[in-house]
């Protein structure tokens, strides 16, 4: 499978908008994409300047900005699109919920790495227990009352360190809980659209995957 190693700023000038790719660091450095405000490439500037965009292309970029943001590809995304489309409910919103309920973000928004990228590193080391088992799977999904910890051997790890010492850290949500010197965390409960920080229009993400 694919995966994109270039440089993650390209992202999000070609969205328009930071994505938080580098996690923490997005808050202390000046992003590109506040110094050049237009797409990358020798094309970037002159595509400022075209006509209005069409309602493909507006919904085409919402969801490309989305999958990036959770570091997706998209069979994988088109999946997760299909399980919140089977359940009942607000499609968008089972969507988002499904993406912030994977096992990667989670570790993210808790707070033991500095963003969804390294999160993902951790889990796929074989660092990160749930309910006292190894999971190894970033998108393995979690449920209300599971238990998200560092193994035993993994604690002291610096980048964990860092990312918990971090003075532009993001606030805990409040469906975690997190014991910073035991590395133990827990899902309260299952997320609502209103709990989860994310400016996207995921109404735009359904159109498109319902045409």
């Amino acid at each position: 499978m694919a995966r994109y190693t270039g440089p993650v700023c390209k992202r999000c000038r070609r969205e328009g908008q930071k994505l938080f790719l580098k996690g923490t660091k997005c808050y202390t450095e000046k992003c590109p994409v506040e110094r050049r405000q237009y797409p990358p490439g020798q094309h970037g500037p002159a595509s400022v300047r075209r006509r209005k965009q069409s309602d493909y292309a507006v919904q085409l970029r919402e969801k490309q900005k989305v999958k990036r943001i959770y570091g997706l590809h998209e069979k994988q995304f088109r999946n997760l699109f299909e399980y919140a489309a089977a359940r009942p409910g607000v499609t968008g919103e089972n969507l988002i919920v499904a993406l912030e309920s994977r096992l990667d973000n989670v570790v993210f928004r808790m707070g033991l790495a500095t963003s969804r990228r390294q999160a993902r590193q951790l889990v796929r080391h074989r660092h990160i227990e749930v309910n006292g088992r190894v999971v190894n799977i970033p998108s393995y999904r979690l449920s209300a009352g599971d238990e998200v910890a560092l193994r035993p051997g993994s604690r002291e790890l610096e980048l964990v360190d860092a990312s918990l010492g971090a003075r532009s850290r993001p606030q805990l949500l409040e469906w975690l809980a997190l014991d910073e010197k035991k590395r133990v965390g827990r899902v309260v409960r299952q997320p609502t659209r209103g709990d989860i920080p994310l400016a996207a229009q995921e109404q735009l993400i359904v159109e498109l995957y319902s045409k």
